[in-house]
């Protein structure tokens, strides 16, 4: 049975005249560039995330730049973030002015090891970024404990991780800013690009408008200088009318992340993602383990089930930062990761057929 990675076709089917009727009400009012429906999706994603503020941008890699941006970021900080994650989120650091600083994973949940970001503090150091990866929180009271030990500021790479909780608490409500993507294979995903940094800081919310809107406010009175970071009122229709679908499609997601864990949590070799206590994993990706990873993959491609890598290479040991010199032994769990990760379909509309065949043909590798 041909089981894609995800199916944002079918997705569309599912809710066709909602998202279509969205985007005439766009052509009918010209309502391309900001709007009322822009404003209506920063209030509603701000009131689906439990914070005060939803400053939308053009991407969630624009949404970290804002962020570090309004907290004035200089150049000579220090700002720690994990060795595994997409580039986005060590890039922007580096382009925000200050110097990225790489900490291994705590080698069970994917995400930074709070014990590494201690060890990697300096005089130099401002703030943390957390990533919530593939869609389960960080540990974030041990995070959030050393930040005000050190007052250093956080902030949450939610890309992944739309509505997911850390003991019982919304992740993007813990650190002065977070930044989620709207990218189209998100959980909550647009049909181009799209992005928002989300905030409890009156200030911080505005000083992240200005900055998204050539800096300032209202046309022509530019108070700072800014770049042009905007979502556009299409991409704003379509996340409001895919926004009250979310909490379901969550509750699917996880719902095939337990029959995935009951089918492969006993096949050899196979290691399904552990979720730690206190932590509500929305699985935006579904990653194993898996000592032949290149092997199990071709096996799984060539019966008509797509994988995918998230991540390759360990971001320490890309090209990009080869000018930092990193070792394997400064990350051993990131690095083991590079060679073992797979990731396997997972989208809430997945049918319970498509599960197991991935299931069964797991169970089949040799």
């Amino acid at each position: 049975m041909p089981v894609p990675f995800a199916d944002l076709q079918l997705q569309y089917q599912t809710i066709k005249n909602e998202i279509d009727g969205a985007i005439a009400s766009v052509i009918r009012d010209n309502a391309f560039i900001r709007g009322s429906y822009v404003d209506a999706f920063e209030r509603e994603f701000a009131a689906a995330v439990d914070v005060k503020h939803c400053v939308s941008c053009a991407n969630g890699t624009d949404a970290l730049y804002l962020a570090m941006a309004a907290l004035k970021v200089n150049p000579g900080d220090e700002v720690i973030s994990t060795a595994h994650s997409w580039i986005s989120t060590s890039a922007m650091i580096t382009h925000a002015g200050a110097t990225v600083v790489f900490c291994d994973t705590d080698g069970t949940t994917f995400t930074i090891d709070p014990a590494a970001i201690e060890a990697a503090i300096t005089p130099r150091t401002v703030g943390i970024i957390p990533v919530h990866l593939y869609g389960q929180p960080a540990e974030m009271d041990s995070i959030m404990a050393i930040a005000r030990r050190h007052k250093l500021w956080v902030v949450e790479d939610c890309a992944q991780a739309h509505l997911a909780r850390y003991k019982g608490q919304q992740v993007g409500t813990f650190g002065a800013a977070a930044t989620y993507s709207f990218y189209p294979g998100k959980n909550l995903g647009a049909m181009g690009d799209a992005g928002a940094v989300v905030t409890n800081d009156d200030a911080l919310a505005e000083h992240m408008t200005m900055l998204a809107r050539h800096g300032g406010l209202v046309k022509h009175q530019h108070h700072i200088e800014g770049i042009n970071s905007r979502l556009d009122g299409m991409q704003a229709a379509i996340l409001s009318a895919k926004l009250p679908h979310l909490a379901q499609w969550t509750k699917a997601r996880q719902d095939a992340a337990k029959v995935y864990d009951a089918g492969l949590n006993q096949i050899e070799d196979v290691v399904v993602p552990e979720v730690a206590p206190g932590r509500s994993h929305v699985y935006h990706l579904y990653t194993i383990r898996h000592p032949r990873r290149d092997a199990l993959a071709a096996h799984l491609n060539a019966n008509g089930v797509q994988t995918a890598i998230n991540y390759p290479t360990a971001l320490p040991f890309l090209a990009a930062y080869r000018r930092l010199d990193q070792r394997p032994e400064q990350f051993p769990n990131a690095f083991a990761d590079q060679g073992r990760i797979l990731s396997l379909p997972m989208f809430a509309e997945i049918a319970a057929e498509q599960l197991q065949s991935v299931i069964d043909l797991i169970r089949a590798f040799r």
